[in-house]
């Protein structure tokens, strides 16, 4: 880390950042997230166990690497999320997004405010089995989302040693909290993985930057006085959103001045004359900034701003704090909110000064200076919309429903019915006006009216569905009274009859015919920790490697399987999951495993049997 660290030129992409090293493969990974979207959820297997892609667009083309992504990362990966901040649509999501049960937990935070912290705890294990796991610890400002907005992202890698270091306690005291924080009890498998990350972490030994001398983290919203960024001489503070309390605590940090103030103008319209002067210089983005290059924007440009940062000057120092909590009340004075932080210090000849992080030399070439009253401050009415339905969408979403799921052949076989099971008493809705629900594989077209049903608390019929459709995921709709303002969200309800055949048909689904079968085996017999090999097997680009043409379905697949019975990790004993899980799986349509690899496969199978399952 440098004085260049904020300069926009310096980009991370997220699959970068959470792809293994050479040499290594993804291992356990635990991360926290206000809000995320199916889609990009549904991609960040693909980057943690296969292969990183220069946009989640590429990855989401690609149905199998989806499928062996979710695979690889079963029992291995949780992400903790704010109970009803899933984006939905109105379109049908694809059935892959079930798979997603196993990983997501929606939780609420303990004061009530909002579950803002957005960090990755990641253990990658060397592919020779030699050697010490390396661990990873990511503190972004952004969420697990498609959000094109400017944001900032911290990585330290380290190893485990053998004593516990003072200087991860907030970090193993977050994620040793994510399993009861849960709205429904969390899953025993996903509770085990956190705690065991959050051991690891504790012993961690991390590298530093260059420029940095020292670090800390810091958490809020877990108990205690909340963290505030100590006094210093000079502070700068860049906050999306913000409120007049906390930019007053923040700018009576500084001794000498509260130098600059980056926020966005609807934001800034709410906030008092009196706190807009207590810093020097006030500042929004750029749209022409935005657009990195002063044309229109594209679909790759980046817009909107989403960092935090504050940067302080002590005496020859400088403090340099990145994490998720914006200048608000709830984030730093109140503490109702969970947030996560970390401050690196150096010398400011080295890290750098306000001037050259925030400035026109790093961050601030995006800016211009705000100009009072050039954007209307947000109408009350508004807010208190924003506020019924904020409410509802708690209520709906914090562990009160369920789903009932029941064998239904009225239109053939392999059909279940599908029901919204309400509380006993019902769910009290003030001022909103009309509820709609349907799960998300199925889309708006079956949505059901459930306002009625949800406050007489009697059960809703959500419809008969394949069985390949069944999802504990619900889109929900809600309009608040007054304003006609309405949101779209969905949460994952605990589910009472889920079948347990359904995964496998959500696979038959998407190997459906010899051609997709062929491209998956190939994908199983890639040797692991090759992202290259992986990216082509489906068809894709990896690791810069450029779009690429699959390879021919006839081409033999002896010396493949061969090769894999010589290397014993495993992936000969994939194969046999999936060639199992086809079989055992809805017969209806062609059988997409060509008959002549069954009888070579039994060769096969013979031989891990007679060895103990390829271990």
């Amino acid at each position: 880390m440098n004085r260049a660290t904020l300069d926009p030129e310096n980009r991370i992409l997220y699959g970068d950042s959470l792809q293994a090293p050479p040499g290594y493969r993804f291992d356990a990974g635990v991360a926290t997230t206000f809000s995320l979207d199916f889609e990009t959820a549904l991609a960040v297997p693909v980057s943690l166990a296969l292969f990183a892609a220069d946009n989640r667009e590429e990855i989401l083309q690609h149905p199998i690497a989806l499928l062996e992504g979710a695979e690889r990362i079963s029992g291995r990966l949780a992400v903790f999320a704010e109970a009803g901040q899933i984006h939905a649509g109105l379109a049908q999501q694809s059935r892959l997004c079930s798979l997603l049960e196993k990983v997501i937990v929606e939780v609420q935070a303990p004061g009530e405010g909002s579950f803002h912290p957005k960090i990755w705890a990641l253990r990658f294990k060397p592919l020779d089995q030699d050697g010490d796991d390396l661990l990873r610890v990511l503190v972004l400002s952004r969420n697990l989302t498609r959000d094109r907005s400017w944001d900032i992202a911290v990585r330290l890698d380290g190893r485990r040693t053998r004593q516990p270091k003072a200087h991860n306690r907030p970090l193993y005291a977050l994620l040793s909290a994510l399993p009861d924080l849960a709205v429904s009890p969390a899953p025993d498998e996903q509770r085990a993985l956190t705690m065991e990350l959050a051991e690891d972490m504790r012993f961690a030994e991390w590298a530093l930057p260059d420029a940095c001398e020292k670090f800390e983290f810091a958490v809020n919203g877990l108990g205690g006085r909340p963290w505030q960024p100590p006094e210093c001489t000079r502070i700068g503070v860049v906050s999306p959103f913000c409120d007049d309390a906390a930019l007053s605590m923040l700018a009576g940090k500084a001794r000498r001045s509260a130098e600059v103030l980056i926020s966005r103008s609807d934001q800034l319209a709410c906030i008092a004359a009196e706190t807009i002067d207590d810093f020097e210089y006030v500042a929004v983005m750029d749209e022409m900034a935005e657009r990195e290059d002063g044309e229109e924007a594209v679909s790759s440009a980046l817009e909107g701003l989403h960092a935090k940062i504050i940067v302080a000057e002590h005496n020859w120092d400088t403090g340099l704090t990145l994490g998720s909590g914006n200048a608000t009340t709830p984030a730093f004075i109140s503490g109702r909110n969970v947030e996560f932080f970390i401050t690196f210090t150096g010398k400011t000849s080295k890290l750098g000064s306000i001037e050259t992080i925030l400035g026109e030399s790093g961050f601030g070439r995006l800016t211009r200076a705000f100009i009072p009253g050039e954007l209307a401050a947000a109408d009350a009415s508004e807010r208190a919309a924003e506020r019924v339905l904020l409410i509802a969408r708690r209520a709906l979403a914090r562990g009160c429903l369920s789903i009932r799921c029941e064998a239904d052949a009225t239109w053939g076989p392999g059909n279940w019915r599908m029901s919204l099971v309400p509380p006993a008493g019902g769910i009290a809705l003030a001022d909103i006006n009309r509820v709609r629900v349907w799960p998300i594989t199925r889309g708006e077209g079956h949505a059901r009216d459930a306002q009625a049903s949800l406050e007489a608390g009697e059960a809703l019929d959500l419809g008969v569905v394949p069985l390949a459709d069944v999802t504990r995921f619900l889109a929900i709709e809600m309009k608040e009274r007054a304003t006609g303002q309405s949101i779209l969200f969905s949460t994952g309800l605990p589910i009472e009859g889920l079948p347990a055949e359904r995964d496998a048909a959500i696979m038959r689904s998407v190997i459906n015919d010899r051609k997709t079968f062929l491209r998956y085996l190939r994908l199983l017999l890639t040797a692991l920790g090759d992202p290259f090999a992986a990216a082509l097997a489906v068809g894709g680009s990896g690791s810069g490697a450029g779009w690429a043409i699959a390879v021919a379905d006839d081409e033999p697949l002896l010396e493949e399987l061969v090769r894999a019975l010589c290397a014993k990790d495993g992936r000969l004993n994939a194969v046999d999951r999936l060639m199992t899980r086809l079989t055992e799986s809805n017969t209806e349509g062609a059988d997409p495993i060509p008959e002549e690899f069954r009888i070579l496969w039994q060769t096969f199978r013979a031989v891990l049997e007679e060895s103990g399952n390829g271990e």
